[in-house]
């Protein structure tokens, strides 16, 4: 599997119990899932824009997009921020072909939501 990380917080790689580094995807290479780290809406939106061109390539892609927690943003007291909340990710999922099929916590200050492109859909791409 082929992974592509984007904006991953520095201790990323303590959360895994693994070594993923093998996995990762290098230039011009197509990843099977992708993990975005985003903090706000404007990012969110523009990152999900460039992996487009993926979705043709890869209908089974796999995207964990991973926000501020509300807990983290009330723990933080205005040393972190966000629009992003997971009805922002869905909204846009689901203008955009694609749906949610999970959530969970990342971390402590991380949620994540997984997307991916309908089985019905995958086919006509």
């Amino acid at each position: 599997m082929k992974i592509l990380l984007i904006n991953q917080p520095d201790n990323y790689f303590e959360w895994l119990e693994t070594n993923i580094t093998d996995q990762l995807c290098r230039k011009n290479e197509t990843p099977d899932l992708v993990h975005l780290f985003v903090k706000n809406n404007k990012e969110f939106e523009e990152q999900m824009k460039k992996l487009k061109s993926f979705f043709k390539t890869k209908p089974a892609i796999t995207i964990w997009v991973s926000w501020y927690k509300k807990t983290a943003l009330r723990q933080a007291q205005g040393k972190l921020s966000t629009d992003v909340t997971e009805d922002t990710i869905r909204n846009y999922a689901l203008r955009n072909g694609l749906v949610d099929v999970k959530v969970c916590a990342v971390s402590e200050i991380w949620s994540g939501l997984k997307l991916v492109i309908p089985l019905a859909k995958r086919t006509r791409i």
